[in-house]
This record gives structure tokens, C-alpha cells and sequence, in this order.
């Protein structure tokens, strides 16, 4: 009985450290497509600006 209860509380530890886990990794994947997005729209306008700028 004593076996299966330290089993059953490991089993719970896992499972719950592992939800702890794939919650962190969406949060840094959303973080990281965030940043992403930001840095392509900010290439995309410096590219547009080179080409509106000609010359001064």
C-alpha cells in the first residue's frame, strides 16, 4: 500500500510538473511569434521608407 501511494503522488508530480513545462514553452513560443512579427513589419516599413526616401 505504502509503494502505491508514493507512486500514485510521483505519478501526480510528473504530470503536473510536465503541465508547468508545456506551459512555459507555449509562453515563450507566443513571446518569440510576437517579436517575430514586430521585426518583419519593421523590415517590411525600413525597406518601404529606402524606397519613398530617394534621394535627399
Amino acid at each position: 500500500m505504502k509503494i502505491l501511494n508514493l507512486l500514485l503522488i510521483a505519478v501526480v508530480m510528473m504530470t503536473m510538473s510536465s503541465c508547468a513545462v508545456i506551459g512555459g514553452i507555449f509562453k515563450a513560443g507566443a513571446v518569440v511569434g510576437i517579436i517575430s512579427v514586430v521585426v518583419v513589419i519593421a523590415i517590411i516599413i525600413w525597406i518601404i521608407s529606402l524606397f519613398r526616401g530617394g534621394k535627399q
